[in-house]
C-alpha cells in the first residue's frame, strides 16, 4: 500500500526521523533539515503540523493499530519506531556486510551474488525531489555508499573472472566518475585479462590526461605500476591472485602496543637514504572478527580515501572514549590495505594512557624507521632530521599509516607522510583541530551506534536467538548503554560468560544502576567504562574539570554556553574557553553553535564526579543560580510578549550571573523555543530543590510563550509540578498560583469541567490569604471557562464579579480583560449592542495599559460583531487592527483567523479579488495551526474559482456568534504581583 506522504518538506521530516532509526531528532535538527540556515518565522509551528499530518497518514497505513507508537514525541523532538529490517537501506547494508564477510572468508562467488542482489534492489535516486540540506547531504552520502558497493562488486567480478559483465559497467562508471582511479584500475585490469591490451593502455592515457589537466597531479603509484606491468606483459596479471588466508588472531586494537613488528626486515642501505626500501611492514592489528555497524561512517571514510586532493591524505577519526575509534580505523585499514602494496605502519601513541606514558614523537618516528629497515645506528639524533628521513623513505610509495590514540597535534605532525601516495589514519579523543586547519586533514566524528547497529553488535557477540527471545530486555540494555560500543561490549561479555542468565536479569542490573556506572565495570581497566572516561577527565585543566562535573547537575537535554557559565558562576567569556577545552577532549558535543550536549553515560559520569568531589552546599548553589537565571530570562522574554505588564516580584539575580537581554520579540521567542525543554526540566528541578516559589514563578512567566507555541501538555505538566511542590512545602500563595496555572492550561485544552473545579479551589484559597488580585484572576478565569463551555449565564456572573473587584481596586488591566470577555459573552448571546459597548470600553483600557494580547482578541470580537451587523468599513478596520497585533505577538492561529474574516468582509463589500488574496494567505496558516476553519476557506476559494455563489450575510460569511474566538487570545490574564 502506497501512502500519500504530503508535501516535499513534510517528507523531509519523515526522512530525517527514519535516518536516525529510532533515535530522537531534536526540533532544531528537524528545522535545519527542512530549511537550513534560513528557516521561516514560524518554522517550529509548521514542523509540528508536519509531524501531526505524518501521524495521520501512518494511521491510515497497514499498521494503523500501532500508528500511535510509530512517531513519538520525546524531550525537544521526536523519534520514529520502525521494525527491524523495516527500511530498504537496512536490508541493503546488512547484505553488503554479509558479502564483505563472505569475501573475507574466500567465498567470492557468493559475495558477488549477494552484492548484485543488494544493488538490484536499489531503485531510483534516494530522496529525489526533496528540498533542504539534509536531503542534499543524504543523496550525496547514499550515492557514494551505492557507488562504493558497486565498485566492490565489480572488483570481485574481476577477481573471479566475470569479465564480460564487469567491463560494460566499468566503462560506464569510469565515464561518469573520471577522477576515481580505482575504477580506471579495475577497467584496465579487466580489459587486459580479456586480451584487450591496447584498450587497457588507452584507459590509462585518458585517465592521466584528465588528472593532469583538471587536478595537476599524476596518477597514483598503484595505477602507474599497473600500467608498467601491462606494458611489460607481466604474466601474473593474466589470472587473479590467490585469495589470502585469514589473518591469525592478534592483539585487540585497543591493546596493541607501540612496538616494532617481529618480522625479519631487509637491512637498510647505509650509504644512500634514497635507495629503495626492501622491507614491507604489515603492522596492522588483527581486524575484529565480529565487526558490525558503522556502515555509514565506513562509506564516508572509504569515499574520502578515493580521489581526495593531495593535501588531504590524512583522516582524523575522533570521538568520546569507548565510541569505537580504533575498531573502525583498524577495520577500515584492513579493507584498503591492498591499495597500499608498500606496507602498513601502526602505532598506539597512548595519548590517554592511565599510566601517563604517552609515546613521544621522536620515539614513534624511531619505531617507524626501524620498521622500514633503518638500523638504530643510522637514525639521526634530532627529531626534525628523523622526521625528514622518515618522509624521504615514504616518498613516492603507497603506504598506509595508522596513528592510534593520539594525544594532540604536536604528537602526530612529525609522523605524517609528505607524499600524496600515502594515507595516514589518526584516531584521538581530542578533535585535533590543528591537523584539520593546518594540515588539511579530513575529520570524522563518531557518535553512538544506531539502534539497529547496537542490536547487531549484541547479536554477533551473544547470539541472535538469545536476543530474539527477549526483545524488550535487549531494547532496555541498548538504551541503558547509550548505544556506546564499549558499554555494549562489556554487557555482552557478561551475558556471554553467563549463558544461563536471562537478559532481563542483565537489563534489571543496568536499570537498578541508573545514576551510576557500576553495571558497566569490566574485568580490566580497558573495559571499565568509568575508568576509560576517567582517562579523558584527568587530562582536563582543574577549572574545566570543575565545569564538566557541574554539568552533571543540569537536568535538561542540552545546555547553552550562557547557562553553563551560570552553573559554574563564571563570566561567559571564561565559560566558553572551558567549554571549548571539554569539547576538544570529546567529553562534550557542541551540536550547534553555543549549544552543548552530554552523552547519556558521560552525564552519569559527570553526576558521579560532582557528587563525589563537590560539597553539597556548592552543588545546591550551582543549581539555584541556574534556576534564578532561567527565571530572570523568562521575565526578560515576557517584557516583549506583554509590554508594560507589571512583573512578578523576583529575588535578585546572583551577582555572578549575566542577565539575558533581548532586542526584539522575534529574538525572545526564538530563544524560548530553543530553551523550552530546559524550562520544563528546570521547573521540575526547582520543585525537587524545595524552591516551589521559583517553580510556580517560572511557570507563570512562561504562560504567554506556552500558549503561542501550542505546547499545552508541557504547560499542564509544569503547572501540576509547581502545584504539587507548593502543597508539599506549605506555600499557600504558590498553591493558589499553581491551581490557577493548571486551570488555565485545562481551559486551553478544552477540559472545561476540570478547569472550573481548579479555578473554584484557587478562588477560595486566594480569598483565605487575602490576595485580591488573585481572586480577580480566578473569577475572570472561571468566567472564561464557563464562556467557552457554553454556560453563558454563569460566565456573565463570574465576569461581572471580576469586573466589580477590579474596579474596586482601580486595576485597569484586570478591568479591561473582564470587559473584553463580557463583550464576547454578550455577542454569543445575540446582544450585539451591549457587546459593542463592552468591547469599545475594554479596548480603550487595553490600549492605555499596553495589554496587546487582549487588544488583539478584543479587536477580533468587535470586528465580528460589526461584520454581522453589516458595518463593513469599521469591521474591516477592526479585523486589520487585530491582524497586525497577532502578527506582532507571533499568534499564528489568530493571524489565520483574521485573514479569513477579512476575506469574508471584503467579499460582502463587493471586493472579491481582495477577498481571494486574504483567503490564500489564510489557508496555510489555518492548516499549520490545525484550525477547522481551513476547510471553509478552501470551499470559499473553490466557489470563487468556479463562479458559484459565495456565502452571503447570514450564510457563514461573518463569524458565527456561537463560536468563541479564544483561539485568538490567551485564556487567562497576564500574571502580575
Amino acid at each position: 500500500m502506497e501512502l500519500e506522504l504530503g508535501s516535499p518538506q513534510q517528507r523531509v521530516v519523515l526522512a530525517a526521523l527514519l535516518r536516525r532509526k529510532g533515535r530522537p531528532v531534536t526540533v532544531a535538527e528537524l528545522v535545519d533539515a527542512v530549511w537550513g540556515e534560513e528557516p521561516p518565522h514560524a518554522a517550529v509551528s509548521v514542523l509540528r503540523t508536519y509531524v501531526s499530518r505524518l501521524r495521520k497518514v501512518l494511521q491510515s497505513g497497514p499498521r494503523a493499530a500501532d500508528a500511535a507508537q510509530i512517531v513519538i514525541s520525546v524531550t525537544d523532538g521526536y523519534l520514529i519506531h520502525i521494525p527491524e529490517g523495516g527500511l530498504d537501506l537496512d536490508v541493503f547494508e546488512r547484505q553488503v556486510a554479509e558479502a564483505q564477510k563472505l569475501r573475507a572468508e574466500g567465498a567470492l562467488p557468493a559475495a558477488a551474488q549477494l552484492l548484485h542482489s543488494a544493488l538490484e534492489a536499489w531503485e531510483e535516486t534516494p530522496l529525489a525531489g526533496l528540498p533542504g540540506p539534509l536531503a542534499e547531504a543524504e543523496r550525496s552520502r547514499l550515492a557514494e555508499e551505492r557507488l562504493l558497493t558497486l565498485e566492490t562488486c565489480l572488483e570481485i567480478d574481476v577477481e573471479i573472472g566475470n569479465l564480460s559483465e564487469a567491463i560494460p559497467s566499468l566503462v560506464a562508471l569510469s565515464g561518469e566518475h573520471p577522477l576515481r582511479e580505482g575504477l580506471s584500475r579495475l577497467l584496465m585490469l579487466a580489459l587486459y585479462r580479456s586480451g584487450r591490451q591496447a584498450e587497457a593502455l588507452a584507459v590509462y592515457r585518458k585517465t592521466r590526461g584528465i588528472l593532469v589537466s583538471e587536478l595537476g597531479v599524476d596518477p597514483s603509484a598503484s595505477l602507474r605500476e599497473l600500467h608498467e606491468r601491462i606494458l611489460a606483459a607481466d604474466p601474473s596479471l593474466t589470472s587473479p591472485p590467490p585469495v589470502p588466508a585469514p589473518a591469525p588472531p592478534g592483539p585487540a586494537p585497543d591493546q596493541a602496543q607501540a612496538t616494532a613488528p617481529a618480522t625479519v626486515l631487509e637491512p637498510y642501505p647505509r650509504q644512500n637514504s634514497e635507495a629503495a626500501i626492501t622491507a614491507r611492514p604489515a603492522q596492522l592489528p588483527a581486524d575484529l572478527p565480529n565487526f558490525s555497524g558503522r556502515q555509514g561512517e565506513l562509506g564516508q571514510v572509504l569515499g574520502l580515501a578515493e580521489g581526495v586532493p593531495s593535501d588531504a591524505r590524512t583522516m582524523v577519526i575522533c570521538g568520546m572514549a569507548g565510541i569505537g575509534k580504533t575498531t573502525l580505523a583498524v577495520h577500515w585499514a584492513h579493507r584498503i590495505a591492498h591499495e597500499y602494496p608498500d606496507g602498513q605502519l601502526y602505532i598506539n601513541l597512548r595519548g590517554f594512557d592511565p599510566t601517563g606514558s604517552v609515546v613521544a614523537p621522536a620515539e614513534a618516528v624511531r619505531i617507524f624507521l626501524n620498521a622500514l629497515g633503518v638500523p638504530p645506528k643510522s637514525v639521526p639524533d634530532f627529531l626534525d632530521a628523523q622526521a625528514a628521513l622518515y618522509r624521504s623513505l615514504l616518498a613516492g610509495r603507497r603506504m598506509l599509516i595508522v596513528l592510534d590514540n593520539a594525544r594532540d597535534t604536536a604528537q602526530v605532525r612529525p609522523l605524517l607522510p609528505g607524499s600524496p601516495s600515502c594515507l595516514a589514519i589518526v584516531t584521538s579523543r581530542s578533535q585535533l583541530a590543528g591537523l584539520i586547519a593546518n594540515e588539511g586533514a579530513q575529520p570524522l566524528t563518531l557518535g553512538p551506534l544506531a539502534p539497529a547497529e547496537a542490536h547487531d553488535l549484541l547479536a554477533r557477540r551473544i547470539g541472535a536467538a538469545r536476543l530474539a527471545a527477549e526483545p524488550r530486555a535487549v531494547d532496555e540494555i541498548i538504551e541503558c548503554c547509550g548505544r556506546l560500543p564499549l558499554a555494549l561490549a562489556v554487557v555482552a561479555a557478561r551475558a556471554a560468560t553467563n549463558p544461563a542468565f536471562a537478559l532481563e536479569t542483565v537489563a534489571r542490573e543496568l536499570r537498578e544502576c541508573q545514576g551510576n556506572l557500576d553495571a558497566l565495570t569490566g574485568g580490566d581497566p580497558t573495559s571499565d567504562v568509568r575508568t576509560v572516561f576517567s582517562w579523558s577527565y584527568e587530562f582536563l585543566s582543574a577549572p574545566a574539570a570543575r565545569l564538566f562535573r557541574l554539568l552533571g547537575l543540569h537536568s535538561g537535554p542540552d545546555i547553552s554556553a550562557q547557562a553553563a557559565a551560570v552553573l559554574a558562576g563564571l563570566p561567559l567569556r571564561e565559560g566558553r574557553v572551558l567549554l571549548a577545552e571539554i569539547t576538544r577532549g570529546n567529553l562534550l558535543d557542541e551540536y550547534a553553535p553555543g549549544r552543548y550536549v552530554l552523552h547519556d553515560l558521560l552525564r552519569v559520569y559527570a553526576a558521579e564526579r560532582v557528587a563525589d568531589q563537590e560539597p553539597a552546599a556548592e552543588r545546591a548553589a550551582a543549581v539555584e543560580r541556574l534556576i534564578h537565571w532561567y527565571l530572570h530570562a523568562a521575565d526578560a522574554v515576557y517584557v516583549h510578549l506583554a509590554p508594560r505588564h507589571r512583573p512578578l516580584p523576583l529575588e535578585p539575580l546572583p551577582a555572578e550571573c549575566e542577565r539575558m537581554t533581548f532586542t526584539s520579540r522575534e529574538q525572545a521567542l526564538r530563544w524560548c523555543e530553543t530553551e523550552r525543554p530546559n524550562f520544563v526540566t528546570t521547573v521540575h528541578q526547582a520543585a525537587e530543590s524545595h524552591r516551589p516559589d521559583l517553580a510556580w514563578q517560572l511557570t507563570a512567566s512562561l504562560w504567554g510563550f506556552t500558549f503561542l507555541s501550542g505546547d499545552l501538555h508541557d504547560w499542564l505538566n509544569v503547572a501540576r509540578t509547581s502545584l504539587e511542590g507548593a502543597i508539599e512545602a506549605g506555600d499557600r500563595r504558590g498553591e493558589a498560583w499553581g491551581l490557577t496555572e493548571v486551570a488555565a492550561a485545562l481551559t486551553a485544552m478544552g477540559r472545561f469541567d476540570e478547569s472550573i473545579e481548579k479555578y473554584r479551589a484557587a478562588m477560595l484559597l486566594y480569598q483565605r490569604i487575602g490576595d485580591t488580585y488573585g481572586s480577580s484572576q480566578a473569577l475572570s478565569g472561571l468566567g472564561v471557562a464557563y464562556l467557552h463551555s457554553g454556560q453563558l449565564d454563569e460566565a456573565v456572573n463570574f465576569l461581572n464579579r471580576s469586573l466589580a473587584l477590579s474596579r474596586a481596586k482601580h486595576d485597569d488591566w484586570a478591568e479591561a480583560i473582564a470587559l473584553a470577555h463580557l463583550g464576547d459573552a454578550c455577542q454569543q448571546s445575540g446582544r450585539d449592542e451591549e457587546a459593542i459597548a463592552y468591547l469599545r470600553h475594554g479596548l480603550q483600557l487595553l490600549q492605555t495599559t499596553g495589554n496587546i494580547w487582549f487588544e488583539g482578541f478584543t479587536l477580533a470580537v468587535l470586528g465580528a460583531v460589526l461584520h454581522r451587523g453589516r458595518h463593513l468599513d469599521e469591521a474591516l478596520e477592526r479585523y486589520q487592527g487585530a491582524l497586525e497585533v497577532f502578527r506582532d505577538v507571533g499568534n499564528r492561529g489568530g493571524e489565520g483567523d483574521m485573514l479569513s474574516h477579512l476575506g469574508g468582509a471584503l467579499l460582502e463589500a463587493g471586493r472579491p479579488e481582495e477577498a481571494r488574496a486574504r483567503w490564500e494567505q489564510a489557508l496555510p496558516l489555518l492548516e499549520e495551526t490545525g484550525s477547522p476553519g481551513a476547510e471553509a476557506v478552501r470551499d470559499r476559494l473553490r466557489r470563487l474559482e468556479t463562479g458559484e455563489s459565495a456565502p452571503g450575510p447570514g450564510q457563514g460569511a461573518a463569524p458565527d456568534p456561537a463560536a468563541p474566538l479564544y483561539r485568538t487570545a490567551g485564556v487567562r490574564p497576564a500574571p502580575r504581583d
